[in-house]
């Protein structure tokens, strides 16, 4: 019956499945790190270590760079880039030229070394400027648009006359009182931090009119509002403008500051004190004294 069974030939042939250890090589080859590694880091390798071999040389590092300045200026110094001329807008010509003198620029300049940002906060630094915008404009024009401080008051402190604004900035020195008559007189250290109350103080002050001379700033704490005749109104530290109006007040319907009154001073609120002047105090001081001896 064993003699029936037809046995199958043996094959000399190789066994086609791959071993254990090149299944494993094929199966880590298929994985998306190593085949990113072979795809690109082995290429990134490669150049980069040729890169690191050719720029080791100074003098192929150095034509490179200077072709690349080369053709960088070749850029930077075409005609649509270059900048031929300034010019300030918005202010008279006194600023304009201290604008100008403070941006010492050797026309013509290509517009890419010129740092616009800097120049602009350079120009925002002068005190008589406020804002100012700068930019290139078509044609090669570097335009600077200032706004300029507008002065209220005329400052007088220690270091002579100055015009500020009315947020007690610098604006310009000023080389007389005549020399900007129309506008108000402040006095004092201290006295240009606070413009905006001394402007209050001169608008309740109208109704005197000329009398107004200006107001002085009174140990950097309290204002006094000096009128003609060396006539003072001494004003307190809180509400200056209610005790004004008062003065004012009185002098509507007394005439006190037509008087013979040197000092009104207004510091206590509760008990206005009236000073008089030196020559009404001593004609005062001999009637009294008439008087008493024709009463002996």
């Amino acid at each position: 019956m064993r003699a029936l069974i037809r046995k199958k030939p043996v094959s000399n042939r190789p066994d086609p499945a791959p071993s254990r250890w090149a299944w494993r090589i094929q199966r880590m080859m298929l994985t998306p790190g190593i085949r990113l590694a072979l795809r690109a880091g082995v290429p990134f390798c490669i150049t980069l270590a040729f890169g690191t071999w050719y720029l080791a040389d100074d003098a192929r590092r150095g034509a490179i760079e200077l072709a690349v300045a080369e053709a960088r200026a070749s850029i930077e110094t075409r005609p649509e880039f270059m900048v031929n001329l300034m010019a300030v807008d918005g202010v008279k010509d006194e600023l304009a030229t201290y604008i100008r003198e403070a941006l010492p620029l050797d026309f013509p300049v290509s517009s890419f070394d010129l740092d616009l940002v800097a120049m602009r906060e350079t120009v925002s630094a002068i005190p008589a400027v406020k804002t100012a915008a700068v930019r290139i404009r078509p044609g090669g024009i570097l335009e600077i648009d200032v706004e300029q401080r507008k002065a209220v008051v005329l400052w007088r402190n220690d270091d002579g006359l100055a015009l500020v604004d009315e947020n007690g900035y610098y604006v310009a020195g000023a080389t007389s009182r005549h020399a900007r008559p129309d506008l108000p007189l402040i006095a004092g250290k201290g006295a240009d931090a606070h413009v905006g109350e001394a402007l209050d103080l001169i608008d309740a002050a109208r109704p005197l009119g000329k009398r107004l001379r200006g107001l002085v700033r009174m140990g950097e704490r309290r204002w006094d509002v000096v009128l003609d005749r060396d006539q003072r109104i001494l004003l307190p530290v809180e509400n200056p403008q209610r005790a004004l109006e008062r003065v004012i007040a009185l002098e509507s319907a007394q005439d006190i500051l037509s008087r013979d009154v040197a000092r009104v001073d207004m510091r206590l609120a509760h008990r206005p004190t009236v000073q008089m002047t030196e020559q009404a105090a001593e004609e005062r001081t001999a009637q009294q004294a008439a008087f008493r001896a024709r009463n002996k």
